[in-house]
């Protein structure tokens, strides 16, 4: 199955990537919203933790075997937070400094979940800071060496108030250390279509970087990646997000019990919220027209819709037609979507332009969506307008250069 992001020309697929980098983290700023309206701040917090840990350890597996750099050390470590969803380039800036190969620090010179949670009140920020971010790290470097440690410098709340950096962390893998305990939902995660999808391999031929075996970069320059290893990126940080999704619903799952409506219903709003601010955030990195065809052509590259291996989709010039998938399966997100419930479709094509609709026919599993142009505006839904509370649906990236970091 080719990828539907092999059209792309290099320099977009170098635009895109930290896009969807960014599109992954702003998830939770869609999802949380819904889970603290249900249950409360508490549990949302423990839903943050288990849906991380569950999924970023295997996606991050994923990643290191893409790109050649699997391995136990602390350059392993932070090249795969470069290249997670969970540490979006710039937004996240993860400033690193390696003393050896198992001793290591790094700083977040710009943290914009802080931004975002901070005018919440000092009970959020300890929540994200400290409850969430001690647990998750250690997830995150279970993938690397179970023998990892992740320990805070210091971090918020910010005393005094806007200190910078925002926050640092000591890494150190240590033989005596205990092994990081083993997260039970992962298997579970695992075991997924998802986890399991197959990729076209990159093309070792092909003119630019086709992995990241080499140095440690402080900022990865995605225009140096060949375009096979940018396709194959793209479609792995669209995996990411599946994953995280998945590991989400077990958790909104042991919450809502058997209320299955209240289960949906949050998955559904989660989705609406990212739909509209990824759709938005893909049309304007690449200049896409704001019109029928522009509206088709950031379905077609939409994480709701890739990685094509995982979502099966028949692109037209004026339809596309969903037909049953892996993704149906696995219950991701695309099993959300019909033509009884059409809404994250008509997110993402009001995104490109209010005036635009989705029409959406078929069945549950197997549906076709036109888009059509009306006269009347619509109004933005209440779902995009609570995810676009985050800092991140507006960031700007900047041109950094790329340079590789020695021991110091």
């Amino acid at each position: 199955m080719t990828s539907r992001y092999a059209a792309l020309t290099r320099a977009e697929l170098a635009t895109l990537v930290p896009e969807l980098l960014l599109i992954g983290q702003l998830i939770d700023r869609s999802g949380m919203a819904h889970c603290i309206s249900a249950w409360g701040r508490d549990e949302m917090l423990q839903i943050a933790i288990e849906e991380w840990a569950a999924s970023s350890p295997l996606y991050t597996r994923r990643m290191q075997k893409a790109l050649n750099y699997e391995g136990v050390d602390i350059f392993t470590l932070f090249k795969g937070l470069q290249l997670d969803i969970g540490a979006p380039p710039q937004f996240m800036d993860f400033r690193y400094t390696v003393h050896d190969r198992w001793h290591g620090e790094f700083h977040l010179d710009h943290c914009g979940a802080l931004l975002d949670v901070e005018p919440m009140g000092e009970d959020y920020v300890h929540g994200m800071c400290h409850d969430i971010e001690d647990p998750t790290f250690d997830a995150t470097a279970l993938a690397t060496n179970r023998k990892a440690q992740v320990r805070p410098i210091h971090r918020p709340p910010r005393v005094p108030a806007g200190r910078t950096p925002h926050c640092a962390w000591t890494v150190i893998i240590d033989e005596s250390y205990p092994e990081v305990p083993f997260i039970p939902a992962m298997d579970v995660v695992a075991a997924s279509r998802a986890h399991a999808c197959e990729l076209d391999p990159i093309d070792p031929s092909d003119e630019g970087n086709a992995d990241y075996s080499g140095e440690l970069l402080a900022d990865v320059d995605f225009g140096a990646f060949s375009h096979s290893a940018l396709v194959r990126i793209a479609d792995e940080v669209c995996l990411q997000m599946h994953l995280l999704v998945l590991s989400f619903t077990l958790a909104v799952r042991a919450r809502a019990k058997d209320d299955v409506a209240l289960e949906e219903s949050i998955r559904t709003k989660q989705l609406i919220g990212i739909a509209g601010v990824a759709a938005e955030r893909i049309h304007r990195a690449l200049h896409l027209p704001g019109s029928v065809e522009g509206a088709l052509r950031v379905l077609e590259l939409h994480p709701l819709l890739n990685p094509a291996a995982y979502v099966t989709a028949d692109i037209g010039p004026t339809a596309i037609h969903v037909r049953p998938s892996p993704a149906y399966e696995d219950g991701s997100w695309i099993s959300l979507v019909s033509p009884a419930s059409d809404t994250p479709l008509q997110a993402i094509v009001q995104a490109v332009d209010p005036r635009l609709r989705a029409e959406v026919t078929g069945t549950a599993s197997d549906w076709t969506v036109r888009v059509i142009e009306t006269d009347t505006p619509a109004k933005e839904l209440g779902e995009v307008a609570v995810t676009k509370f985050s800092g991140g649906a507006s960031w700007v990236f900047e041109h950094r250069k790329s340079l590789p970091l020695t021991v110091v």
